[in-house]
């Protein structure tokens, strides 16, 4: 008969704390990052600095005119939107349901620039604004965006439908809406008006430096010399189309270059609208907003073109200079001709 020696071990009560405080000393990788916006790290999380301010809806200057709040559109995806309505009597009112920008990554309807932005937008333009608070990349990469969009305009089609007690339907005049938005809220605004069937109807879509890329590279994006601490630049933009578009794709992914293989049929009959196209002279994406316009106008669609001088992308929202204070109100005159013609 064999026998076996036991040996006793004592477990050291402090391995565990040990192991778990070298884990926790562990470097966490960041596998992208664009300073000071978004930091996306290998395990998953997302970290997005409060660079901007979110502001309440009740911030604004009485002397505005405007009165604004928040509804919850979908309560399962957390979409939201705010709205703006003017204080006035008599004739309703035309809708702009409006897209914020931030590369599909970052960006709020709170952010106090947006806020401010769209609440003189209204009260200037004599119009409601719905401003859709989408969900994000890469925690919701696209299509997520165009699909809250889309969930946006018939939660609109619901309420034109059945009658509510909400003070901004009672101003609405829902035979006259609009879709649109600045930067990657542009894009959203056309991608959604693609992907529509004919159920919703529109009047027109305004796309301010609209949010388009592709592998090849236009001469303002290679050559045009951006402010140190410029809203967008190249490797900005190239970053956000990484953590946005589907996994695997290229830039040249027809969300993101619609004119790579041309504007089919289908997309040319659902963009048979008057189309405002906003266009910055300093903007990277100049010359991709140009060939969008040569797109559509060679489509025939309706296209009016706007080229703001001496500023660069998104100065409406994040530019304080006089030139761009110039420009913005330019651009909100000819905004409120488009929506009252």
């Amino acid at each position: 008969m064999r026998i076996r020696k036991m040996v006793a071990i004592t477990a050291d009560p402090t391995l565990s704390t040990k192991v778990a405080k070298n884990c926790s000393q562990q470097p966490r990788v960041v596998t992208e990052e664009i300073h000071g916006l978004i930091k996306v790290y290998k395990d998953g999380h997302v970290e997005r600095p409060q660079i901007v301010p979110c502001v309440t809806s009740n911030t604004l200057a009485p002397e505005l005119g405007i009165t604004s709040h928040d509804i919850v559109i979908d309560k399962f995806t957390g979409v939201w939107a705010r709205f703006y309505v003017p204080n006035c009597s008599g004739n309703k009112l035309p809708l702009l349901v409006y897209f914020h920008g931030g590369g599909f990554c970052v960006g709020s309807a709170a952010w106090s620039c947006y806020h401010d932005f769209l609440a003189r937008l209204a009260a200037k333009a004599g119009c409601i604004i719905m401003s859709v608070n989408y969900r994000l990349a890469p925690e919701n990469p696209l299509p997520a965006a165009y699909d809250d969009g889309i969930k946006a305009l018939m939660w609109v089609k619901q309420q034109a439908t059945y009658s509510t007690r909400e003070l901004w339907s009672s101003k609405c005049d829902f035979s006259r809406m609009f879709l649109a938005g600045d930067s990657a809220g542009a894009n959203i605004a056309y991608n959604v008006v693609t992907r529509l069937n004919f159920s919703v109807a529109l009047r027109g879509i305004i796309l301010i430096q609209p949010f388009f890329g592709g592998e090849g590279r236009t001469h303002s994006e290679k050559y045009m010399v951006q402010p140190p601490h410029s809203a967008l630049s190249l490797g900005t933009s190239d970053t956000y189309w990484r953590l946005s578009l589907p996994s695997g794709s290229s830039r040249d992914h027809p969300w993101s270059n619609p004119t790579a293989k041309g504007i089919n049929k289908m997309e040319m009959k659902k963009l048979s609208m008057p189309i405002m196209v906003c266009v910055s002279e300093l903007d990277i994406l100049k010359d991709r907003n140009m060939e969008l316009c040569n797109a559509l106008a060679m489509s025939g669609s309706k296209v009016e073109c706007l080229m703001s001088k001496g500023v660069g992308h998104a100065f409406q929202v994040l530019s304080k200079s006089q030139i761009s204070q110039t420009r913005a109100s330019e651009m909100i005159s000819h905004i409120k001709a488009f929506i009252n013609r």
